[in-house]
This record gives C-alpha cells, structure tokens and sequence, in this order.
C-alpha cells in the first residue's frame, strides 16, 4: 500500500466532513492557545512571592500575597471550567447533539399541534431547551465559583437562597426578551427577501438600543436595589464635574453591590441626553455596607464578621470616586463610547451579510447533520459560532488592544481635570479592594487585557504629577 498523505486524505473527504473537522479544530486551538497562555500566568502567580521592588510603595505584603493566592485559585478554577466545556461542546458535535435538539423539539411543538411548517415555534422550543440545558450544566461550575472560592477569598455576600432566587430570575427575563427577539428576527429573514440581511440589521439595531434605553430602569432593578445618590457634597461635586464637561447627567445612582459581592465598579449609560451615572456602594467609602460597624446587640465579636470587616475600610474617598468619574467620563467626552458602538454595529452588519452569502449552502447544514431541512435559526447558529469563530478572535483581540488605549486616554483625560493624584490613589485602592494582582506575563496581558496593567497606568499618571 503507498502512503497516504494527510493533505490528500483531507482534500478527499467530502465538503461537509472538511468543514466540519476544520470548525472542531480551530475550536480546540483556541482552547490550547488559552491554556498556554494561562499556564504561563499561572508560573507567574506561582513564583512571584514576593512584592517586586517597583511595587513596594503600592502594595503591602500581605495585600499582595492575598491576591496571588486569589487569582491562582481563578485561573486554576478557570483551567477546569474551560476544560469542561471544551470537552462539552466537542461531545455534543460529534454526537449529534444539535440535530438530536432539533428533532426534539419538533416533538414538543408537534404534541403542542404545530407542525412542522411552523419553524419558528420549533426555533423557540429549540431555544429554550438549549438555553436550559447550558444553564443546568453550568449550573455547579456557578455555584463552586460563588460559594468557594469568592468566599474564600471574602468576596462573595450572596446566601444560597439569593443565588437560586437570582439564577432563577436571570433564567426567565433573559427568555422574556430572547424568545420574541428571536421569533421577529426569524420572522424578518424569512420575509426579508433579497435584502433581508439589511432589515436584519436594522431590527438587531433597534433592539440593542431599546433594551440599553430600558435596561437600567426596567431590568437591572430586578436584580439590585438602586438608590438616588443623597443631596449632599459628593453629589454637588459630580452634577458640577459634568456641567464642566457637559455631560447631560439626569441621574446618580447608587447600586447595593454589596449584596452580590465587595467587588466595586462605576458606569454609566443612556442615550442621547439622559444620561446617568451608577456607583457602587462598595465604591464608596460612606456607603460601603461592608464598612458598617455592627450595631450594639448585634454579636460584634462573630469570626465572620470580624474576619470580613479587619480588611480596613474599603472603598474610595470622595475625591477619588470623582477622579475614578473622570476617566469615566472620560470615555464619554473622547467619544470611546460612541467609537465602540460604531465598530460594533459595522461588524454586524458585515456578518449579516456573510450570512446572507452563505445561508443558501447546503454543505453548511450538512456538516451539523442537517441534511433534509436547513432552519434559519440553525443556519444562524452555525455561521455565527462555528464559521465566524476564527474572524471573532481576531476581531476580539483588536478590540482588546483598542479598548487598552482608551483606558490610557481616559486616564489622561482625568488628569487633564487635575485628578491624576486621585486617580493614582484611587487605582491603588480599588486594585487592592478586588484583589487584582499586579504582575503578569506579557503576553497573557496582551491576549486579555482590556484594561493596560496597574503599574503602566500609574506610570503614565505618575509622569503627570510631575510635570
């Protein structure tokens, strides 16, 4: 027998096995490209014991032992978490799975006297199905993330019941605004014509900016208590801070973080003149409820709470809550904002019409196990996941590497307003209050840093303070 060549093996196989191998492939180079650099990560969180010279100002020893201990465990617990789902989605691939789904919920919405000329009613059974087997199995992946090691590290605030309350809420509004979005979107392309990937669109567009417009006030309170920030200095110094830069600033809020997590954030969000501002309250220091003392009767002397509040204070003072605005705003005033919403809308409008080139390839379907019917909805989730996926990551990483020089401009732009040594201190403090270690392997921090490291920020604002 003479030797066969991989390649020609490969050029032999029918279109639909080529695709299908290919999409596999690429699928676990990904993954193996993750691990990689997570391993090197690793070797950094595993050998760096001590606080590098450069960094003896900014952490102390014990702040920095606790936060290698912290992201070790992440990047271990993620190692698995990402392990387990590779494995998964190749499992379901090579099993079948999707067109086993399919037929499956074609049995339910025939029980339910829909045949099957009514695809859309099957697309939402499918839907609902899939979405709830995803969220069974991650499921306990959640639960060891939450009540292991975001406990153990003092971060997690949440009770059992608050999580499954919680989950179980997150379960049905996402299905409330998933399953008719979908069934309109179906239902555009199905009598969308030759353009219908315009009208597609159009409608994606809409929707994000309807369910931006209406997520803060409508959704987002579901899940957290959102409180008008009290009249008071902090308040008066913010409305003065975006009258100076004209920011149409309606509202500020502050959210009760603190039930979920002592992580600490700011945002904002809104459109057009109705802007508003979200603090967290374990941003700040007066609000924090982390920072309460017990009041007397309660057990002062309870290990936990004694455990949990010995952290000292945490949160910002107010001029650094200001300072960490200003890069916020930031964003806003050197139009980041508006700059990401373009790119992304372009992008989705390239990948609707991708789609509509190659929606009408049978060999597509084929390659999932559809050979006799091609479901829009099938043909959505196969080009957009599987064929896209190598594109996404490219594009995944030029955002990343775009989303780093904005940081640097906003912080730039909150020293222009004279807050570089707030921020400075303010950068400090919240990297020490979410436990964020301040070394990392450079090419791990090139892959998935959205934000550029704490030292290079500080570097870049320390040059400030001095001039």
């Amino acid at each position: 027998g003479a030797m066969v060549l991989p390649g020609e093996v490969w050029a032999e196989l029918p279109a639909e096995k080529r695709i299908f191998g290919s999409v596999l492939l690429f699928s676990w180079a990904v993954y193996l490209w993750e691990a990689f650099l997570a391993h090197r990560q690793r070797r950094v969180y595993r050998t760096t014991t001590c606080v590098p010279q450069e960094l003896g100002q900014i952490m102390d020893p014990e702040t920095f032992e606790k936060s290698r201990l912290y992201q070790l465990d992440k990047s271990t617990f993620s190692f698995w978490s990402g392990l387990y789902s590779e494995v998964e989605g190749t499992m379901i691939l090579l099993g079948g799975g999707i067109p086993l789904l399919w037929n499956l919920s074609g049995q339910v919405s025939g029980r339910a006297g829909f045949g099957p000329e009514y695809e859309i009613v099957q697309s939402l059974v499918f839907l609902l199905l899939a979405t709830l087997f995803s969220a069974l199995t991650g499921l306990p992946w959640s639960l060891y993330n939450t009540f292991v090691i975001e406990e153990k590290h003092g971060f997690n605030q949440q009770t059992l019941g608050f999580f499954f309350k919680d989950a179980l809420k997150k379960f049905v509004v996402t299905q409330c605004i998933l399953l008719p979005v979908t069934a309109l979107l179906l239902y555009i392309i199905k009598i969308g014509g030759d353009y219908f990937f315009i009208y597609a669109w159009l409608f994606t567009l809409v929707v994000s900016l309807v369910l931006v417009t209406i997520y803060a006030d409508y959704i987002a309170p579901l899940f957290d208590k959102f409180i008008p920030l009290p009249e008071g200095e902090l308040k008066q110094q913010i409305e003065t801070m975006a009258k100076g830069i004209d920011f149409p600033l309606t509202k500020v809020y502050v959210v009760e973080g603190s039930k979920r997590s002592s992580h600490s954030n700011a945002y904002f969000y809104g459109f057009f003149k109705n802007k508003r501002i979200v603090l967290f309250d374990t941003l700040l220091e007066d609000y924090s409820a982390l920072n309460k003392e017990p009041a007397e009767g309660e057990d002062g002397e309870n290990e936990d709470t004694k455990s949990k509040t010995k952290n000292k204070k945490q949160g910002c003072k107010n001029e650094e809550v200001l300072a960490v605005l200003g890069h916020e705003l930031g964003h806003w005033k050197l139009g980041h904002t508006i700059k990401n919403i373009i790119i992304s809308q372009m992008n989705s409008f390239l990948c609707f019409f991708l789609f509509a080139v190659l929606i009408g390839r049978k060999e597509l379907f084929a390659a999932f196990g559809f050979y006799d019917t091609q479901p829009t909805l099938i043909g959505l989730m196969i080009i957009f996941q599987f064929i896209f996926s190598p594109y996404n990551e490219v594009l995944s990483f030029c955002l990343t590497v775009l989303s780093r020089r904005f940081e640097f401009q906003a912080d730039a732009f909150a020293k222009e307003l004279g807050k570089a040594q707030d921020l400075y201190s303010a950068l400090i403090k919240l990297n020490k209050d979410n436990l964020g270690f301040p070394v990392s392997d450079w090419i791990f921090s090139m892959w998935h840093y959205s934000h550029p490291p704490l030292l290079e920020r500080l570097q870049a604002l320390k040059d400030a303070k001095q001039e």
